[in-house]
C-alpha cells in the first residue's frame, strides 16, 4: 500500500502578518537605520534587528542592504515606502480620539423617541438650539411605541427620553429631572373651586388614566388603597395631551406632569391642583446605546438635551406644591 503524505500549504504573507510590522517597516524605511528606527519606536536595536528579519521573511526581500557603513533600501522597499507610510498614518488617525466636532460643520440626522408631553416641551428648545448651533443637523421625533422594542440596540433610535423602565441591561442612562403630577380639570368641575383638594374628594372624582398600554391602575390607586379609598377610572388614553383635551370637555380629572403640561393647561383654560397623595416624583432620563457613548456628535446632542431640560427646570420653579395655601390655580395672566 502506498503511503499518502500530507504537505501543509505554505503560510501566506497575510496569514503571518503582524500589523505592527508595518509600523516598524515605516520607521526602518524612513530612518534607513536599525538603530534610528529602534530609537524612534522606543525599543532596543537587537529587537528592531529581529523585527527586520521577520519583515524580510514575510516580504521575501532584504528590504535594507549594507552599502559601506550605511543601509540602503532595495527596489522593492522603495516601491513600498509611500504606501506603507500612508497605511500607518491612516491607522493612527483611526485610533486617535476625535476632537469635539464643530457644530457648524456637523451634518447628521438624530432620531429621538419620547412621549407627546415631553415632545411638546422639548421640541421647540431643541430645534432652536440645533438651528442656532448646527444648521446641518436634523431632528426626527418618534412617539413612544406600544411594544418595548430594542430600538436603541437596533440603531433605529439615537436617544430615548422619558421614564426609563424597559431598557436592555447594557443601555447607558442619565437622569435629567424629576417631575411631579398635578390634577387638571375644567373650570366648572367641583374640584376647580375647592380651596384644598382632600384625598377623599380626589378619589370621589372620575379619572382619566394616561397609559400607552391602556392600563387603568397604577401607583395612585395603590396609595389610595392604603388610605382605604378607591377611585373610578372610566377611560384610559395613550397620551397626556389627549387626556387634557378630554378633561376640558368632561367632568373627568386628568393627571399630568406640572411643568410639561403648563402651556397646554393654559391654552385649554384648565384649572390645576396638587395631587393630595405622597407620590414619588417621575424620574425622567435619557438613554442611548453604548456604541454612541464616545461619539462626539452624539455627545453634542446629549448636551443640548441637558440644556433644554435646564430651561424646563427654570420654568418649573413655581410648580404647585401640596403645602401651598391655595391649592387650586387657573391659567396665569
Amino acid at each position: 500500500m502506498t503511503a499518502i503524505t500530507y504537505t501543509p500549504p505554505r503560510e501566506s504573507p497575510l496569514e503571518s502578518l503582524d500589523m505592527n510590522l508595518l509600523v516598524a517597516l515605516d520607521a526602518l524605511l524612513e530612518e534607513q537605520s536599525v538603530t534610528g528606527a529602534a530609537a524612534r519606536l522606543r525599543t532596543s536595536a537587537p529587537a528592531m534587528s529581529r523585527t527586520l528579519g521577520r519583515i524580510r521573511r514575510v516580504l521575501g526581500d532584504p528590504v535594507l542592504v549594507r552599502a559601506g557603513r550605511n543601509l540602503v533600501p532595495t527596489p522593492r522597499a522603495l516601491e513600498l515606502r509611500a504606501d506603507v507610510h500612508a497605511v500607518v498614518q491612516q491607522a493612527r488617525g483611526l485610533l486617535t480620539p476625535h476632537a469635539a466636532p464643530d457644530p457648524a460643520r456637523l451634518a447628521r440626522q438624530f432620531t429621538l423617541q419620547t412621549s407627546d408631553m415631553l415632545l411638546a416641551a422639548l421640541a421647540t428648545p431643541l430645534t432652536a438650539l440645533a438651528q442656532e448651533q448646527a444648521p446641518g443637523v436634523s431632528l426626527r421625533f418618534l412617539p413612544e411605541s406600544v411594544e418595548d422594542t430594542p430600538a436603541l440596540r437596533d440603531g433605529r433610535v439615537d436617544l430615548e427620553i422619558g421614564v426609563l423602565d424597559h431598557l436592555d441591561p447594557e443601555t447607558r442612562t442619565e437622569s435629567l429631572t424629576e417631575l411631579r403630577l398635578v390634577g387638571a380639570v375644567r373650570p366648572g368641575h367641583r374640584l376647580a373651586t375647592a380651596r384644598r383638594v382632600t384625598p377623599r374628594a380626589f378619589a370621589a372624582a372620575d379619572h382619566i388614566s394616561v397609559s400607552r398600554k391602556g392600563r387603568r391602575r397604577g401607583p395612585i390607586d395603590d396609595r389610595l388603597a392604603e388610605l382605604g379609598l378607591e377611585r373610578r377610572v372610566p377611560v384610559a388614553v395613550p397620551s397626556h395631551t389627549v387626556g387634557l383635551f378630554l378633561a376640558q370637555s368632561s367632568d373627568l380629572v386628568c393627571l399630568a406632569p406640572a411643568v410639561l403640561a403648563r402651556h397646554c393647561v393654559e391654552a385649554l383654560g384648565l384649572r390645576t391642583f396638587p395631587v393630595p397623595l405622597e407620590l414619588p416624583p417621575l424620574d425622567i432620563g435619557m438613554a442611548w446605546h453604548p456604541r454612541n457613548d464616545a461619539d462626539s456628535a452624539h455627545r453634542w446632542l446629549r448636551e443640548r438635551v441637558r440644556e433644554a431640560f435646564a430651561g424646563l427646570a427654570d420654568d418649573g420653579r413655581h410648580e404647585y406644591r401640596a403645602d401651598e395655601p391655595t391649592a387650586v390655580s387657573g391659567p396665569s395672566r
